[in-house]
């Protein structure tokens, strides 16, 4: 499958997903508010996110997926088959207990997440009942990653993009199912999150049996396939999840500050996940097993071809998703959420985290194109200790924005956003510096061509929104209408910007949806 078709694959799904969640958010907010039962939520939903995407899709398939190719490579389907499943042993073996200890350990675990909630005890005791009901979609979305990287590696790619939908679907059922059944709304959707992480599992557990890759249990064994996966994995549990690790630092911080922090923070951050889910996620997920077996065949020129339109396809959608997101956040948060608990102040405090998380949008991008340039070589050290920096500039930018500013919520955003440019920027100067990466005359042209048509963009809204603001400040039917209008537009005016200035043209995408990337295009840019 070609990268373009398979960045399309898992986007569009991911897409579906992500207007399924902007559902699931907008029932949670109206049922949960910003107060200290949906703080609690948020603190106990995001510990088995955290570490999901820390081990589970971050580390773990950053390792499994470039072994997995190379044993499909060199030694065949059924050997690579043989390696799945005791990497599925493994994980087994350290999640069982590893979850078990944590839920044990809920309180002293949560008083180290969220320090400043064991003031509130009462809320401090609802996040430790969630955590506890939650935790177990730990274990399952572990397993559902390991067969989502088998079924990725052999190109199939549908089934696995749309397993995040059940997650959003269990947890609109569960709160507004359950909800009336139990003593508040957050015990409902705590539930939930359980159930999605089953459904998930049993959903790709199913897939890989279709597709003949199924996942038998096999008896645990330390080989030296599994010692090389253990050996990759643990640095990129580092490594590959920075903004992991700087969302939770985010609800340390958010912690010391009001209620409602913590849950505005989710919030703005959940509208900022949009476009990094349907972009970043889907180049990541698409480009490293295309890198890993094209360099494991020796094919340097046609991987780095991917790499330059990784992230040239990155740039196309991000910059004005920045732009955009950043111009309209508070008109987004009052119509997608300003009813029932959630407020105006609410959609003050809330907008003004979103319009600092979207300046890091482009960064976070860029980052999922371009760490795959490492894995795929099987080097996870080196993103890891560049993690390291930026999680020690994360930290010293936030002690600066909480006690040197009154910044509040908009700093935490701010310094996630800058650490993530500094994480981006320090991972493109290695891969250049080694050679694994040089940006190609196509890509430097269109860039600056996308920052042309993005300007014209932002200037579009923003007139739309001096016309529209009576309209916009009312979170009624009128107010969605014109909010739909505005980004028509500023979608229209884009594309025939972008189409005028040459930045994408129907041919090429034709050429990359239909044969393998890497061969070299009739492109008039790279003509002499």
């Amino acid at each position: 499958m070609s990268l373009g078709r398979a960045v399309a694959t898992v986007g569009g799904f991911t897409l579906l997903s992500r207007v399924v969640g902007f559902v699931r958010d907008v029932v949670l907010s109206a049922v949960l508010g910003s107060g200290a039962v949906a703080d609690a939520f948020v603190v106990a939903f995001k510990l088995p996110n955290f570490f999901r995407r820390l081990f589970a899709e971050g580390a773990f398939s950053a390792a499994f997926v470039p072994l997995f190719s190379r044993e499909l490579q060199d030694h065949g389907r059924a050997e690579a088959l043989a390696f799945a499943r005791q990497a599925h042993a493994a994980l087994l073996l350290v999640l069982v207990p590893f979850s078990i200890v944590l839920m044990l350990a809920m309180p002293w675990v949560l008083t180290l997440l969220a320090p400043g909630m064991r003031d509130d005890a009462p809320a401090f005791a609802l996040a430790v009942d969630f955590g506890r009901i939650a935790f177990p979609y730990l274990l399952f979305i572990s397993l559902a990653s390991l067969y989502g990287g088998v079924l990725n590696s052999i190109d199939r790619f549908a089934h696995v993009a749309a397993t995040p939908i059940l997650l959003n679907l269990a947890l609109i059922g569960a709160v507004l199912g359950l909800t009336p059944l139990l003593p508040n709304a957050g015990y409902a959707a705590s539930i939930g999150v359980a159930i999605g992480g089953l459904l998930q599992w049993l959903w790709l557990l199913n897939a890989c049996a279709r597709d003949d890759v199924s996942m038998k249990l096999v008896r645990p064994r330390w080989t030296a396939r599994v010692a090389r996966l253990v050996a990759l994995a643990t640095p990129v549990a580092i490594g590959g999840g920075v903004q992991s690790i700087s969302t939770m630092l985010d609800v340390v911080w958010a912690s010391l500050l009001p209620v409602g922090t913590i849950s505005a923070l989710y919030y703005a951050d959940r509208i900022a996940q949009l476009p990094l889910g349907v972009i970043g996620i889907a180049i990541g997920t698409a480009l490293l097993p295309l890198l890993a077996r094209q360099l494991r065949a020796g094919q340097t020129d046609s991987a780095m071809a991917n790499q330059n339109r990784a992230i040239e396809f990155g740039l196309l959608l991000s910059l004005p998703a920045t732009v955009a997101l950043w111009l309209l956040s508070d008109p987004i948060i009052r119509v997608l959420f300003e009813r029932g608990q959630f407020g105006p102040d609410d959609t003050l405090r809330t907008a003004s985290a979103l319009a600092a998380f979207v300046l890091g949008l482009p960064a976070f991008v860029l980052v999922k194109a371009l760490t795959p340039g490492f894995f795929a070589r099987e080097d996870t050290r080196t993103p890891l200790y560049i993690a390291i920096a930026a999680i020690v500039v994360n930290v010293a930018l936030n002690v600066f924005f909480l006690y040197g500013t009154s910044l509040a919520q908009v700093g935490i955003a701010l310094a996630t956003s800058l650490s993530g440019w500094l994480n981006a920027a320090m991972l493109a100067i290695v891969l250049r510096r080694r050679d694994h990466w040089i940006a190609d005359h196509r890509l430097v042209s269109r860039s600056w061509r996308m920052l042309a048509a993005t300007t014209g963009m932002g200037v579009v809204l923003w007139g739309a929104l001096v016309v529209l603001k009576p309209v916009l400040a009312h979170a009624n039917v009128t107010g969605v209408l014109a909010l739909l209008v505005v980004c028509v537009v500023g979608g229209a005016v884009y594309a025939a910007l972008g189409a005028l200035l040459g930045v994408m043209r129907l041919s090429e995408l034709r050429f990359v949806m239909r044969r393998q990337p890497g061969i070299r295009s009739a492109d008039p840019d790279e003509q002499p």
